[in-house]
């Protein structure tokens, strides 16, 4: 990335270009195993930047919040919600109702955020609550970051929900090794897994036994309804403390407006062929084509898709059947919102994603006020000039029909 950034950007404006770096979920995840490697590879990435021609301003882990936030404002930015103009579209833009920001949906490995302006926030969670004033404009958002919710953290708590469910039969079993089915891999594929190292995660840790083997062999059944059976598990809605609830006690607001699903949202979903814009697919065709997807036996996945990586292609089914769930099961949407939902990868030339957003904020490229400017630029003020010109002379033009009449107009009226 360095490399390229000393490509792209004249060398006269390296010292002048300023290099920030924010870590996110698996940081977090890694700073509550083992805080001093967190800290080591921060300073080792603050050490790399040191050394390129740059301006380095700093590398920290920026808060689930943050990048909730960051997400949100990202996608508001580019799509020009923040009604960043000037002049008389200026007018055209304060027709529009304040509440048109598009939520955001964001999906990684080891976390996922929900964030978005609601009419209907209550002050009863106020840690969901931020405020911004963008643009002269002020924004009560609604933002929570759910951490090892992530589509790869939420396969090893899957897995470790499992294990924990035939945790007696394997304890009376002498094998060294065991089989664990799961139906949300493909028929033919197998995993094995080392216990030791499945446990020192922060998200399974809490699910930790003292198991009979080493080794834990998962077989692939390919069997979709009952993979989303075994992932609903994951969202305790059994109580709630709130007027309305996401998961896991989690106050959410009604949801409001369309929602942007980017990151892991957008790459599994266009693996799928399922991010057709500008009219999204119906739910159910969603669903039917993740569980097509889910029957195929790994063999023939394998052929059709030798191009990618076994680790990630095998992970796709599964993945497609946790977003679904995390959609509807967690957060309330259905066959009559879903389409809501757009999937993105790209706001024109630029990724949807928290990066940008981090960045306009580190570098306060969005004001809180309107910048000053003048009400009309050059072309809009000669059209203006035109048109009022062209009044002008209507104007005129019709004054002298009504006090001077033509003669045969007289005459008609004698």
């Amino acid at each position: 990335c360095l490399q390229q950034a000393k490509e792209v950007i004249p060398s006269a404006q390296h010292k002048e270009t300023p290099v920030y770096l924010g870590a996110t979920a698996g940081m977090r995840l890694l700073r509550l195993q083992n805080e001093s490697a967190a800290d080591k590879v921060l300073s080792s990435v603050g050490n790399t930047l040191r050394s390129a021609p740059f301006s380095f301003q700093g590398a920290r882990i920026i808060t689930g919040q943050e990048e909730g936030a960051y997400g949100w404002i990202t996608i508001n930015y580019l799509l020009g919600n923040f009604k960043q103009v000037s002049g008389w579209k200026k007018l055209l833009h304060s027709l529009k109702s304040l509440s048109e920001t598009s939520g955001a949906l964001d999906l990684g490995g080891a976390s996922t955020q929900i964030t978005f302006v609601s009419k209907d926030l209550s002050s009863e969670s106020p840690e969901n609550q931020l405020y911004f004033r963008l643009y002269g404009k002020d924004y009560q958002v609604y933002t929570h970051s759910f951490l090892c919710y992530g589509k790869d953290q939420a396969l090893q708590k899957k897995l470790a929900m499992d294990l924990q469910a035939t945790w007696i039969d394997f304890y009376f079993q002498t094998m060294e090794n065991s089989d664990l089915p799961d139906p949300c891999f493909h028929k033919g594929y197998e995993r094995t897994i080392n216990i030791s190292d499945f446990f020192k995660n922060p998200c399974t840790s809490d699910k930790k036994k003292q198991l009979p083997f080493s080794q834990l062999y998962i077989k692939g059944e390919g069997d979709y309804q009952k993979c989303r059976e075994s992932i609903q598990k994951l969202f305790n809605k059994s109580r709630c403390p709130y007027s309305s609830c996401s998961f896991n006690e989690i106050y959410l607001p009604p949801l409001q407006g369309d929602f942007g699903a980017f990151s892991a949202f957008y790459f599994v979903m266009n693996f799928l062929n399922l991010t057709s814009e500008p009219n999204p697919f119906a739910l159910n065709k969603v669903t039917s084509t993740i569980e097509n997807f889910c029957a195929q036996p790994w063999q023939e996945v394998k052929t059709a898709y030798h191009h990618i990586k076994e680790k990630y292609l095998s992970e796709y089914c599964f993945s497609g059947a946790y977003i679904l769930s995390l959609l509807e099961n967690g957060y309330g949407f259905t066959e009559n919102n879903w389409q809501m939902i757009h999937f993105l990868g790209k706001i024109g030339s630029s990724d949807a994603g928290w990066t940008l957003g981090y960045m306009l904020n580190l570098t306060n490229m969005i004001p809180a006020e309107e910048p000053a400017g003048p009400p009309l630029s050059h072309g809009s003020y000669v059209g203006l000039m035109v048109l009022c010109s062209l009044v002008l002379v209507s104007v005129l033009l019709f004054a002298w029909l009504l006090f001077h009449k033509p003669k045969c107009l007289q005459k008609g009226i004698v």
